[in-house]
C-alpha cells in the first residue's frame, strides 16, 4: 500500500496558527493568507476513521482545485495557487458557521429520513409518495451547521437568520451561488456521463464580499451517479452505481457502525484502504476525463514542506 499522510506538524515562515480538522489541516499565514493541506484521513458519521487512504488527499486537492477555477467566472473563491499536489494556498476568509447542502435527488441521509417518517428538511416540504433516488422537480437546499467537534445539525434558513448565523443579505448571496454552483457543476458532470446528484458548498467573507472556500465537487462533500443505466435502476428499484463517499459509510453500516456511543470502528484492512483509493481515483478520472497520475513519495511532509516554503519566499 502507498504511503499516507494522516498528520502534519509545519512551521512556515509567518505562520501564527494551525487548525487540524477532519480532513484538511489549515495553516493561518499572517491576516491574509491560509494553507491548506488535503490529508489522507477519512471520515465518515463525523468520526476520522484510524487509517488513512492513499493519494486521497491528492486526488480531493487536484479536484477541488480544479473546480474552483472551472467556476470562478460565477463565483468568486479563495485559490490562490496550488504549490503542491495536496496543498492549496489561498485567501484567509471569515467563515461562516454553515455549509450550504444542495440536492438534487432524494437519497443518502435524506433518504432515510424521509423513509423514517420525515417531509420536511431544513424547513423544505417534502411530498408524500417519493422514491430513493428519485429527482427533486428542482434543487433544494438544506443547510447544515458547521460543528468544530461532534456532529453538524440541519437548520432551516429561518432559523439561520433567527440566530443571526448570516445575514438576509448574505444568505441570499450564498443561496444564489449555491443555485449557481450546482447549475455548473451538474453541468460538468453530464459531459462525463454523471449525474451530481448532491453537494455541499462553505463560505466566508473576504474584503467585505461574500466568497467560496474550502472544497468543491470532490468525493468527500459531493456525490455521483453514473448517468447510464439511471432509469433503468431506478425504475427496478435497484441500488444506483456511484461515486461518493457513501460506499464507505455504507461499508461502516454492515458492520454496526454509525458513530454512536459505544460503536466500534470496523478493522481497515491495507487491502480495504487500497479498495477506498481506488475508488477516489475513479472519481477523478470519470469527472475529470485526465488519467490520474499517482504521487507516492516516500515522505509527503517533507516534499509539501519544501514545496509551500518555496511557494511563500517567492510571493512574500
Amino acid at each position: 500500500m502507498g504511503n499516507t499522510l494522516v498528520r502534519t506538524d509545519y512551521q512556515f515562515d509567518g505562520q501564527e496558527k494551525v487548525y487540524h480538522g477532519k480532513v484538511r489541516d489549515v495553516y493561518f499565514l499572517g491576516n491574509d493568507l491560509l494553507v491548506m493541506v488535503a490529508t489522507d484521513r477519512i471520515s465518515a458519521f463525523d468520526v476520522i476513521l484510524p487509517k488513512g487512504i492513499p493519494s486521497k488527499g491528492q486526488v480531493l486537492n487536484q479536484i477541488a482545485a480544479k473546480f474552483l477555477d472551472a467556476t470562478a467566472d460565477i463565483v468568486p473563491n479563495w485559490k490562490l495557487a496550488t504549490p503542491d499536489p495536496m496543498v492549496t494556498v489561498g485567501r484567509r476568509c471569515e467563515p461562516f458557521p454553515l455549509e450550504m447542502i444542495i440536492r438534487g435527488y432524494l437519497t443518502g441521509s435524506a433518504w432515510r429520513e424521509y423513509k423514517n417518517g420525515c417531509r420536511e428538511l431544513c424547513g423544505v416540504k417534502l411530498p408524500d409518495g417519493m422514491r430513493e433516488n428519485e429527482r427533486f422537480s428542482e434543487p433544494i437546499i438544506t443547510p447544515t451547521t458547521k460543528a468544530e467537534a461532534g456532529h453538524d445539525e440541519n437548520i432551516s434558513k429561518e432559523e439561520i437568520l433567527a440566530q443571526g448565523l448570516a445575514s438576509p443579505e448574505d444568505y441570499e448571496v450564498m443561496e444564489r451561488y449555491t443555485r449557481a454552483l450546482f447549475a455548473r457543476g451538474t453541468e460538468i458532470a453530464a459531459k462525463k456521463g454523471l449525474i451530481l446528484v448532491d453537494t455541499k458548498y462553505e463560505f466566508g467573507k473576504y474584503n467585505g464580499e461574500v466568497i467560496l472556500m474550502d472544497e468543491i465537487h470532490t468525493p468527500d462533500s459531493s456525490r455521483y451517479f453514473y448517468a447510464d443505466g439511471f432509469e433503468e435502476r431506478f425504475e427496478k428499484g435497484e441500488p444506483q452505481k456511484q461515486l461518493s463517499k457513501e460506499f464507505v459509510r455504507q461499508w461502516l453500516i454492515e458492520h454496526d457502525f454509525m458513530g454512536k456511543e459505544g460503536q466500534q470502528v470496523p478493522e481497515m484492512t491495507d487491502e480495504y484502504c487500497e479498495t477506498v483509493a481506488q475508488r477516489y481515483i475513479e472519481l477523478y478520472e470519470e469527472i475529470t476525463g485526465e488519467k490520474f497520475e499517482r504521487n507516492l513519495d516516500a515522505d509527503l511532509n517533507a516534499r509539501i514542506e519544501a514545496n509551500v516554503s518555496k511557494w511563500i519566499a517567492e510571493n512574500k
